[in-house]
């Protein structure tokens, strides 16, 4: 069961604070250097957040009882919902029927016809034109309504990944998604189109400090570096490994309510990103966005802001502060009490509006190691041209590294229709997601 969390109203008189501006790399450094790291984990301590709020609380601080500039008491639409309202499935599930089964069958037909001089044709040429699903497009185009302008996710089921050959696998599930949204993201520097998740144990030397995506450890809440997030589960663990999800706008509600002085911290562009580089660097953003019409939503991913026992926070980075760790935290209890967890099963696409929605990840067990292939799950980052959030300017370059053809990540793009060798990928720090 959910913890019930009730968080103590801020004391003091009122105090009015707009978002701060953008105090620089520098003076940063400077206010923050002297600061002791607070007690944050990459995956939070709900009696460590607990303390925290109460020790805070009773310094009796004047905190801001008003929200930052422009930011809504509640943000009162379909993304905003608790898990509680999703029990049956069927607000969530599309199960496909033979037809549509047929008309996918029939369109990696048509596609390959049309590339029939490659050994493997070249799954960026998907799109609704050259993948043609008569009937099941005109129902993936309203699910693309649902994810950007509605409850923001959905789960398409019955498209069993054994019934096809390893690129045929890949053209269904990326010609079906083409349907929510055409253009896919580079997910690294290698310009991997397709990120295989899965747990490849102990079999590489320093393979202990194998990054999250590869290993089997539970992920908490945050948000990738996309506009849609479509997951393509191969197989199932034999135990855990459930996916998560959590309304932004149900947690930002849930916050504002009580402590609009965490909306302000959120909202502050005071959050500093470790960029893993061999060089000292970081970034330095909010968490908590304005996204146009959509209103306030959350971006970020907690390892660049608090590191991981695998992924050490580099040295000389600055630490956050404990009011930023309490904030950070509440994000992510906040998120855990009104969380849906998916029983996924073998064959699903989940495509979530990541800009709408969190996720996360429990822990898992794949069983005796060589007997059963394991969790797996493909991962593509897609955007939807025309439907697509605007983003706010300081988050543009991210997104750009991502999806723009003329990015340095983009020139070569890859597919693995396989899970990779390559040991050095699977221990890289700098990418918080891939």
């Amino acid at each position: 069961m959910s913890p019930t969390l009730v968080y103590p109203a801020p004391s003091g008189p009122l105090k009015l604070e707009h978002l701060p501006v953008d105090i620089g790399w520098t003076s940063l450094s400077t206010r923050y250097s002297s600061f002791p790291s607070p007690d944050i984990e990459w995956d939070p301590s709900l009696d460590t957040h607990l303390e925290r709020v109460k020790r805070l609380a009773s310094l009796g601080e004047a905190l801001p009882r008003t929200l930052p500039l422009g930011f809504p008491a509640s943000i009162p639409s379909p993304r905003a919902w608790k898990g509680s309202e999703f029990e049956d499935g069927s607000k969530y599930i599309y199960e496909l029927c033979k037809d549509d089964l047929d008309e996918i069958d029939a369109a990696i037909r048509t596609f390959s016809d049309q590339f029939n001089d490659a050994v493997h044709p070249d799954p960026d040429q998907l799109t609704p034109t050259t993948f043609p699903l008569p009937r099941l497009g005109r129902k993936l185009e309203q699910l693309s309504n649902i994810i950007h302008f509605g409850q923001g996710f959905f789960v398409v089921r019955g498209l069993d990944p054994h019934r096809y050959s390893p690129s045929e696998r890949v053209l269904a599930y990326a010609g079906i998604t083409s349907y929510v949204g055409s253009t896919r993201a580079c997910q690294d520097a290698g310009g991997s189109k397709l990120i295989h998740i899965k747990d490849r144990g102990m079999a590489f030397p320093g393979a202990e400090m194998r990054q999250a995506p590869y290993s089997n450890v539970a992920q908490p809440f945050h948000t990738d570096v996309c506009d849609i997030l479509a997951m393509y589960v191969q197989e199932l663990a034999a135990e855990g490994g459930y996916f998560q999800l959590a309304s932004s706008g149900q947690v930002y509600n849930d916050i504002a309510a009580s402590r609009p002085d965490v909306i302000q911290a959120l909202a502050a562009n005071e959050w500093i990103f470790d960029k893993f580089s061999k060089n000292l660097a970081w970034d330095v953003r909010p968490i908590l966005l304005p996204f146009g019409p959509h209103g306030p939503s959350f971006f970020f991913s907690r390892r660049p802001l608090t590191g991981s026992l695998v992924s050490p926070r580099t040295q000389g980075v600055p630490p956050m502060t404990e009011r930023q760790a309490e904030a950070l935290d509440m994000v992510h209890f906040s998120a855990a009490k009104h969380q849906l967890r998916l029983d996924a099963q073998k064959g699903d696409v989940i495509l979530v509006n990541n800009l709408a929605v969190m996720h996360a990840r429990t822990t898992f067990t794949d069983g005796v190691p060589g007997k059963g292939a394991g969790r797996h799950v493909m991962r593509m980052w897609l955007r939807n041209d025309e439907l697509a959030w605007p983003k706010p300017d300081i988050v543009k370059p991210i997104f750009d590294l991502k999806y723009s053809p003329d990015s340095p990540w983009c020139g070569k793009p890859v597919w693995h229709l396989e899970p990779p060798t390559l040991p050095e990928r699977m221990l890289a720090r700098k990418f918080s997601c891939s």
